[in-house]
């Protein structure tokens, strides 16, 4: 019984991740991309912004 304590932590470990990498592909694309790259261009943009020198 002993393998069997020893085996569940990396079991339950590898669950997670899969579940993790699941939900990030699930995420990517779609209806979230167009909004997901107007957070990030709306970043970029004050970025810039805020390093051009002011005339």
């Amino acid at each position: 019984m002993d393998y069997v304590s020893a085996l569940v932590p990396p079991i339950v470990m590898a669950a997670f991740f899969i579940a993790l990498v699941v939900t990030i592909v699930k995420t990517q694309g779609g209806a979230n991309k167009a909004k997901e790259d107007e957070a990030v261009d709306a970043v970029i943009a004050r970025a810039e912004a805020a390093r051009q020198p002011r005339k």
